[in-house]
Order: structure tokens, then sequence, then C-alpha cells
């Protein structure tokens, strides 16, 4: 792994969909329905399911089939995702205050009413997703919430990722993925109906489609590569930091792992290590071309350097495992997910410890947060007031829209002057 003294500007070179390619997909969707979902799901996944709802009985059957173990670990799981979202839940308040006499204006919290998880499939089916993003929507009190995730070579999607659905509690999951499913959730069809939200990481195919059908429907994010930080130093496990920046590595080529210290010796014995631990992963094909191509050991000057880094960077995940974690992530202001300590890792972020893994990438930490269950609840102000006070706003709200030349507005103003 390389060593550093400066990153270079932010660039995601991920090799991205053909925009006119997927706004076909989508208009094909959005005029045939099911039939072009037939269509591009058998030319795309060349896979396509008897139907496109997984009956319920296939999702009993697949959490029953799944080891004891692997049960286990998505009940624990489910379970810490519940507890964190309910506790955000608590943490949003409606409210109203009165802010002139007689006046009031507040905010209601109205959940969204409908949402379609998107879980990918592939290589590294991901039923971890399921329950990051189904539990919050559950827990924000969404009434319709599905999943959809491509079907696999059975026509339906991965047994794990069933049955971390029948666990979440979710009305349907629809075995379809990519542009198509996309199409599907924006503007429905014969099969599957139209949803208000679309939420969950996908490939670059599925991304653009997002990024087209925005406002059709609302979107979480635009997903870039997956990115990791760690801020390090001579007291920092070095074994557990590069493990780390491998399990970053290993999403695919081009993941983005990158450590920031001040200390050279402390840079040495990472880089040393990684190519050790390297070595000896099974993926290391896909690690090392994402070390290769996004990977680098950062050393800067002095704590105030570091700092600057990583608020700059604002990555995905940050890790702190310096000697003064806890003061040093104080001062980090700009993340997706920050975990302090070399105990906590971000790979215990990615599927138990709580908050959800579905977080900004390419900077946008710097002005958004991850997916929670704000991501699923809408605040709605709300103003009243009693007979005969509202005179003095008016008076107010008069004087400024003449100013700005809007005499209908001053006259509607006007009128509650009286």
């Amino acid at each position: 792994m390389r060593i550093v003294t400066a990153l270079p500007p932010p660039s995601y070179t991920a090799a991205g969909a053909d925009p006119a390619r997927v706004a076909a997909i989508l208009a094909d969707v959005r005029q045939r329905g099911d039939e072009a979902l037939r269509d591009w799901t058998e030319r795309l996944d060349r896979h396509v399911p008897a139907r496109w709802q997984v009956p319920v009985p296939l999702m009993e059957q697949a959490w029953s089939s799944v080891a004891e173990p692997v049960r286990v670990a998505l009940q624990t799981a489910a379970d810490n995702i519940r507890r964190f979202a309910v506790a955000q839940r608590e943490s949003h308040k409606a409210f109203e205050i009165e802010v002139a006499p007689g006046f009031f204006a507040g905010q209601r919290l109205e959940p969204v009413a409908s949402v379609a998880c998107y879980v990918p499939g592939g290589r590294y089916p991901l039923p971890s997703t399921v329950l990051m993003t189904a539990i919050p929507a559950r827990a924000a009190g969404v009434a319709r919430v599905v999943v959809l995730s491509p079907p696999g070579p059975n026509g339906w999607p991965d047994k794990h990722i069933l049955a971390a659905a029948r666990l979440a509690q979710v009305d349907a999951v629809y075995a379809v993925g990519g542009a198509q499913a996309v199409a599907a959730a924006a503007y429905g069809t014969a099969s599957i109906a139209a949803v208000d939200l679309l939420v969950g990481p996908g490939n670059a195919w599925v991304t653009e489609a997002k990024r087209q059908v925005y406002g059709q429907l609302g979107i979480d994010a635009l997903a870039g590569p997956s990115e990791v930080m760690v801020l390090f130093d001579g007291s920092s496990d070095i074994a557990r930091v590069a493990a780390d920046l491998l399990a970053q590595a290993e999403h695919d080529a081009e993941a983005i792992a990158i450590a920031v210290t001040t200390e050279q010796t402390a840079a040495w014995s990472l880089a040393a290590e990684v190519e050790r631990q390297l070595a000896l992963l099974p993926t290391k094909a896909i690690a090392a071309e994402a070390i290769a191509r996004h990977g680098a050991i950062l050393v800067v000057a002095d704590r105030a350097a570091l700092l600057q880094v990583a608020n700059d960077r604002a990555p995905e995940h940050l890790e702190v495992c310096t000697r003064d974690a806890a003061q040093l992530a104080a001062e980090c202001t700009a993340f997706g997910g920050l975990f302090v300590g070399g105990e906590a890792a971000e790979v215990l972020g990615d599927y138990v410890s709580g908050p959800s893994h579905v977080l900004p990438t390419s900077r946008a930490g710097r002005y958004t947060g991850g997916l929670g269950v704000q991501t699923f609840t809408r605040v709605l102000t709300t103003q009243r007031a009693e007979a005969g006070k509202a005179a003095h706003l008016a008076t107010v709200a008069a004087v400024l829209a003449r100013v700005e030349g809007l005499e209908g507005h001053a006259r509607a103003a006007d009128l509650r002057a009286l």
C-alpha cells in the first residue's frame, strides 16, 4: 500500500451506466409495464421469476432454511437496528410555539406513505441492507414497505435476503433489480404499485436510474463507491487498522480505503501489515485492485492537518483510532458514520450495531447524513392564529410585500391588518 504526503483531488472513476440506455429502460417500463420488466430482466439478469412478488410461504421457507447461527445473527442485528431507530424517532418532536401574541407556528411529523428498499443481489447478496432500510422505515410509521431485489438462478432473490425481509416484516418482496426495478418503483406496473420513496444502495445503473426518476418519487441519495478513512498513530492496533482497510477494499475494485497519520513509522508498519494480510485474503483479487487504484496511507504534518483532511473528505466511514480518539472524534464534523476507538470497527456498523449502514459517499457527508427514521419522515410546518390576532404580523408582511413589488400580497395582508 503506497505511502503519500498528499491525496489527489477527489475523483471517482467507477464505470458509469449509459444514461441514454437507462432512460430507454425507464421509458419502456413506464409504457409497457410488466411486459417490459420481463424483457429487460431476461436480457440483463437472465433469470426471470414465475411472478414478480415472492410468495409468502417461500419467505417463511427461506427463514427456516438458513442456518441457526445466521438466524440468531439476523435477529440480533434486527433488534439493535430497531432499538436505535425507535430512539431516533423519539428524538424528533412535533411542537407549536407562539411567535407573536395569539399567532402560533409549529411542526408535525408525518411518515412517507410507501417505500421501496432496493437490495443488491449478484456476487454479494446483502440481507443486512434489508434490515438497515426496512426497519427504520417501519419505525417511522411507513404504511407500505416493499423490497426490490434481483432474481437469482432459481428465479427468486437469495434466501438470506428473503429471510431478512420476513424478519423485517415487509409487505412484499419483488424479484426484480436494476434500472427496471427503479422504473417499477417510480411509475408502477400492473404487478408492482408505485411508491413515494426509493432507498438503498445499488450499482451504477441503479444509481443513474434513481437520478433520472428523482422528482417522480423521492430518493435517499446517489451512492458512489464505498469509502473508509482511518485516523491512526503509533498507539493503534496496526493489524486491526489493516484489516479494516482491506474489509473496505474487498467491496469492489472502486472502493476507497485511506489511512491518515502524523507518524511516518506507523505508516510504514501499516503498509507492511496491509501487504501481509492481503496475501492471505480470499477476496485478494478485488481488494488488491481497489488498494492499487484508490488505497493510500497519508502522512500529514500535525493534528490540525489530520482534522483538515478528515473534514474535507467527509468519508462515508470515519474510524478514529488515535491516542486521543474521543477528543479527536469530537472535532470531526463531516462523515457518514463515525467509529470512535479501535473496538468500534466499521464492520460492526455494517451489520449489527444499530445505525443504518446506508451512508453518504462522495463527500456528501458535508451536507447530509445517513439513512434513518428521518429519511422516512416529513417535517410539515403549521400556522394558526386566534381571532383578530394576526394584525401586527400582517402589517409587517404588507411592508415587506411592497418592498418586493408584490401589491397583491400586500393587499391580502392589509385585509388582516384592519
